[in-house]
């Protein structure tokens, strides 16, 4: 099960086609079992959480929430507002930007970490090759 729940005015284009992908895309990495909870937001919504749950006092566009049990289970906060201004300065569509940071949090919840470089660049990779099956399908 995936959903989607809005904080924001913001509302994710054809949520059937995004669900069909990131199953597929779970699945590809053998991950198991999905419940996933997607929660679009603001800047501000979101650095509270950062700021409550994780005693960081700065903007970011995602924080991941695994659930125990295993698989790929949690809740995933993304700032839409973060999620805009990180597609302008990155010079990319604001939808491919969202996707991005929509399959980051699901490689999060698989166990895949970005602290270091060589972390950072693996998880690029990663993301890369997700949102090609994004395109794959659905061009």
């Amino acid at each position: 099960m995936i959903e989607y729940h809005y904080e924001t005015d913001f509302e994710l284009p054809d949520p059937d086609k995004h669900t069909e992908w990131i199953k597929k895309a779970i699945a590809s990495r053998g991950y198991g079992a999905e419940e996933l909870r997607y929660i679009f937001c603001s800047d501000a919504y979101l650095l509270d959480i950062n700021k409550r749950f994780l005693n960081h006092d700065y903007y970011t566009d995602i924080i991941t929430f695994p659930e125990e049990g295993g698989g790929m289970r949690g809740d995933i906060f993304i700032s839409t507002e973060r999620v805009s201004e990180n597609a302008e300065l990155y010079g990319v569509p604001p939808d491919e930007e969202m996707r991005r940071v929509m399959i980051h949090g699901v490689l999060h919840l698989g166990g895949l970490t970005d602290a270091t470089r060589e972390q950072q660049e693996e998880m690029r990779r990663e993301e890369d090759a997700l949102l090609e099956l994004f395109h794959v399908k659905h061009g």
